[in-house]
Protein backbone atom coordinates (compact mmCIF):
# COMPACT_ATOMS: atom_id res chain seq x y z
CA UNK A 1 0.00 0.00 0.00
CA UNK A 2 3.03 2.26 0.16
CA UNK A 3 4.61 1.66 -2.64
CA UNK A 4 1.39 4.14 -4.75
CA UNK A 5 1.90 6.72 -2.22
CA UNK A 6 6.14 7.02 -2.74
CA UNK A 7 6.09 6.60 -6.38
CA UNK A 8 2.97 9.30 -6.77
CA UNK A 9 5.09 11.75 -4.23
CA UNK A 10 7.72 12.76 -6.86
CA UNK A 11 4.62 13.49 -9.38
CA UNK A 12 3.26 15.30 -6.30
CA UNK A 13 6.16 18.21 -5.93
CA UNK A 14 6.84 18.38 -9.98
CA UNK A 15 2.77 20.04 -9.97
CA UNK A 16 3.63 22.11 -6.87
CA UNK A 17 5.61 24.72 -8.94
CA UNK A 18 2.96 25.01 -11.80
CA UNK A 19 -0.18 25.06 -9.53
CA UNK A 20 1.73 27.59 -7.36
CA UNK A 21 2.34 29.74 -10.85
CA UNK A 22 -0.71 29.51 -11.84
CA UNK A 23 -1.81 30.90 -8.05
CA UNK A 24 0.02 33.38 -8.37
CA UNK A 25 -1.01 34.52 -11.87
CA UNK A 26 -4.57 34.45 -10.76
CA UNK A 27 -3.84 36.35 -7.52
CA UNK A 28 -1.98 39.01 -9.90
CA UNK A 29 -4.97 39.13 -12.26
CA UNK A 30 -7.76 39.77 -9.77
CA UNK A 31 -5.47 42.11 -7.56
CA UNK A 32 -4.61 44.30 -10.60
CA UNK A 33 -8.50 44.20 -11.70
CA UNK A 34 -9.68 45.19 -8.17
CA UNK A 35 -6.98 47.80 -8.15
CA UNK A 36 -8.49 49.05 -11.41
CA UNK A 37 -11.84 49.70 -10.57
CA UNK A 38 -11.47 50.66 -7.37
CA UNK A 39 -8.70 53.44 -8.57
CA UNK A 40 -11.49 54.43 -10.90
CA UNK A 41 -9.94 53.23 -14.38
CA UNK A 42 -12.09 50.91 -16.41
CA UNK A 43 -11.27 49.38 -19.98
CA UNK A 44 -13.62 50.24 -23.10
CA UNK A 45 -14.23 46.88 -24.97
CA UNK A 46 -17.33 48.90 -27.32
CA UNK A 47 -16.79 50.48 -30.96
CA UNK A 48 -18.48 53.99 -29.63
CA UNK A 49 -15.35 55.30 -28.15
CA UNK A 50 -11.46 54.27 -28.70
CA UNK A 51 -10.64 50.78 -27.34
CA UNK A 52 -8.54 50.82 -24.36
CA UNK A 53 -8.13 51.76 -20.34
CA UNK A 54 -9.90 55.18 -19.39
CA UNK A 55 -10.04 56.96 -16.36
CA UNK A 56 -13.25 58.16 -13.62
CA UNK A 57 -12.22 61.39 -13.54
CA UNK A 58 -14.83 62.64 -10.30
CA UNK A 59 -17.80 65.48 -11.64
CA UNK A 60 -17.84 68.41 -9.46
CA UNK A 61 -20.38 69.86 -10.61
CA UNK A 62 -23.84 69.55 -12.79
CA UNK A 63 -23.01 67.46 -16.48
CA UNK A 64 -22.76 70.05 -19.61
CA UNK A 65 -23.00 69.79 -22.85
CA UNK A 66 -19.79 67.87 -24.07
CA UNK A 67 -19.02 66.23 -21.38
CA UNK A 68 -17.93 63.13 -21.89
CA UNK A 69 -19.18 60.66 -19.28
CA UNK A 70 -19.20 56.79 -17.97
CA UNK A 71 -22.57 56.69 -16.47
CA UNK A 72 -24.98 53.70 -15.40
CA UNK A 73 -27.82 53.39 -17.59
CA UNK A 74 -30.58 53.17 -15.45
CA UNK A 75 -33.55 50.01 -14.92
CA UNK A 76 -35.81 50.50 -17.61
CA UNK A 77 -37.64 48.87 -19.89
CA UNK A 78 -35.85 49.98 -22.78
CA UNK A 79 -32.30 49.04 -20.87
CA UNK A 80 -33.48 45.49 -20.20
CA UNK A 81 -34.18 44.84 -23.72
CA UNK A 82 -31.11 46.39 -24.77
CA UNK A 83 -29.38 43.86 -22.43
CA UNK A 84 -31.37 40.79 -23.51
CA UNK A 85 -30.90 41.86 -27.33
CA UNK A 86 -26.80 42.11 -26.77
CA UNK A 87 -26.76 46.02 -27.46
CA UNK A 88 -25.45 46.24 -23.60
CA UNK A 89 -22.09 43.93 -22.20
CA UNK A 90 -22.54 42.81 -18.40
CA UNK A 91 -21.05 44.46 -15.85
CA UNK A 92 -21.35 46.29 -12.04
CA UNK A 93 -23.78 48.90 -13.16
CA UNK A 94 -27.38 48.12 -11.33
CA UNK A 95 -29.10 45.52 -13.19
CA UNK A 96 -25.66 44.21 -13.84
CA UNK A 97 -24.87 45.82 -16.98
CA UNK A 98 -21.44 47.80 -17.83
CA UNK A 99 -21.09 51.43 -17.59
CA UNK A 100 -21.54 53.42 -20.79
CA UNK A 101 -19.19 55.78 -22.71
CA UNK A 102 -21.26 58.71 -24.05
CA UNK A 103 -21.45 62.12 -24.76
CA UNK A 104 -23.65 64.56 -22.97
CA UNK A 105 -25.54 66.58 -26.10
CA UNK A 106 -28.38 68.12 -24.17
CA UNK A 107 -29.28 68.84 -20.40
CA UNK A 108 -32.53 69.87 -18.90
CA UNK A 109 -34.72 71.82 -20.47
CA UNK A 110 -33.50 71.95 -24.26
CA UNK A 111 -35.29 70.17 -27.10
CA UNK A 112 -34.95 67.22 -28.46
CA UNK A 113 -36.10 65.96 -31.75
CA UNK A 114 -35.57 62.93 -33.08
CA UNK A 115 -36.49 62.01 -36.62
CA UNK A 116 -33.80 60.86 -39.61
CA UNK A 117 -31.57 62.12 -37.34
CA UNK A 118 -31.22 64.25 -33.89
CA UNK A 119 -32.02 67.95 -33.18
CA UNK A 120 -31.27 69.81 -30.14
CA UNK A 121 -32.79 73.06 -29.94
CA UNK A 122 -33.38 73.55 -33.72
CA UNK A 123 -29.21 72.63 -34.78
CA UNK A 124 -28.42 69.36 -35.96
CA UNK A 125 -26.68 66.58 -34.72
CA UNK A 126 -23.54 65.52 -36.66
CA UNK A 127 -23.44 61.59 -37.05
CA UNK A 128 -26.76 61.27 -35.31
CA UNK A 129 -28.78 59.01 -37.96
CA UNK A 130 -31.07 56.40 -36.53
CA UNK A 131 -30.92 52.72 -37.73
CA UNK A 132 -34.58 50.91 -38.28
CA UNK A 133 -33.11 47.61 -37.52
CA UNK A 134 -30.22 46.51 -35.58
CA UNK A 135 -27.44 43.90 -37.02
CA UNK A 136 -29.89 41.07 -36.62
CA UNK A 137 -32.42 42.19 -38.46
CA UNK A 138 -34.96 43.37 -35.59
CA UNK A 139 -36.70 46.69 -35.43
CA UNK A 140 -34.87 49.71 -33.61
CA UNK A 141 -37.27 51.95 -31.87
CA UNK A 142 -36.39 55.55 -31.79
CA UNK A 143 -36.92 58.32 -28.61
CA UNK A 144 -40.03 60.73 -29.73
CA UNK A 145 -38.12 63.43 -28.51
CA UNK A 146 -39.47 66.32 -25.96
CA UNK A 147 -38.10 68.00 -24.03
CA UNK A 148 -34.95 66.65 -21.25
CA UNK A 149 -36.53 67.00 -17.51
CA UNK A 150 -34.83 68.00 -14.96
CA UNK A 151 -31.86 66.26 -13.27
CA UNK A 152 -31.61 64.36 -17.14
CA UNK A 153 -29.28 64.39 -19.84
CA UNK A 154 -29.55 63.17 -23.27
CA UNK A 155 -26.68 60.87 -24.28
CA UNK A 156 -24.86 60.33 -27.83
CA UNK A 157 -22.04 58.56 -29.54
CA UNK A 158 -20.98 59.52 -33.22
CA UNK A 159 -20.71 55.86 -33.91
CA UNK A 160 -23.21 54.65 -35.87
CA UNK A 161 -24.06 51.49 -33.93
CA UNK A 162 -24.45 53.07 -30.52
CA UNK A 163 -27.30 52.44 -28.63
CA UNK A 164 -27.81 55.72 -26.59
CA UNK A 165 -30.13 58.23 -25.80
CA UNK A 166 -31.45 58.32 -29.76
CA UNK A 167 -33.12 55.03 -28.38
CA UNK A 168 -33.63 55.10 -24.68
CA UNK A 169 -34.08 58.65 -24.45
CA UNK A 170 -32.78 60.89 -21.50
CA UNK A 171 -31.61 59.47 -18.40
CA UNK A 172 -30.60 60.54 -14.89
CA UNK A 173 -27.52 62.52 -14.12
CA UNK A 174 -27.20 60.60 -10.76
CA UNK A 175 -25.87 57.46 -13.13
CA UNK A 176 -23.30 59.21 -13.62
CA UNK A 177 -19.94 58.04 -12.57
CA UNK A 178 -17.52 60.56 -13.74
CA UNK A 179 -15.70 62.49 -16.82
CA UNK A 180 -14.43 59.83 -19.34
CA UNK A 181 -10.47 60.27 -19.39
CA UNK A 182 -8.46 58.34 -22.16
CA UNK A 183 -5.30 56.86 -20.51
CA UNK A 184 -3.78 54.17 -23.38
CA UNK A 185 -6.44 53.57 -26.03
CA UNK A 186 -6.66 52.66 -29.85
CA UNK A 187 -9.38 53.80 -32.03
CA UNK A 188 -9.04 51.25 -35.30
Amino acid sequence: MTIPLIATAPMRRRNKPLLLGLATITMALLGTTSGAWFGNYRINLTPSEPLGLWHVVKLDRPAAVGDLVFICPPQTAATREARTRGYLRAGLCPGGVAPLIKTVIAVAGQRVDVGAGVNVDGRSVPSSGLAQRDGQGRPMTPFPGGNVPADYVFLHSPFSGSYDSRYFGPVPAEGILGLAREVLTYAP
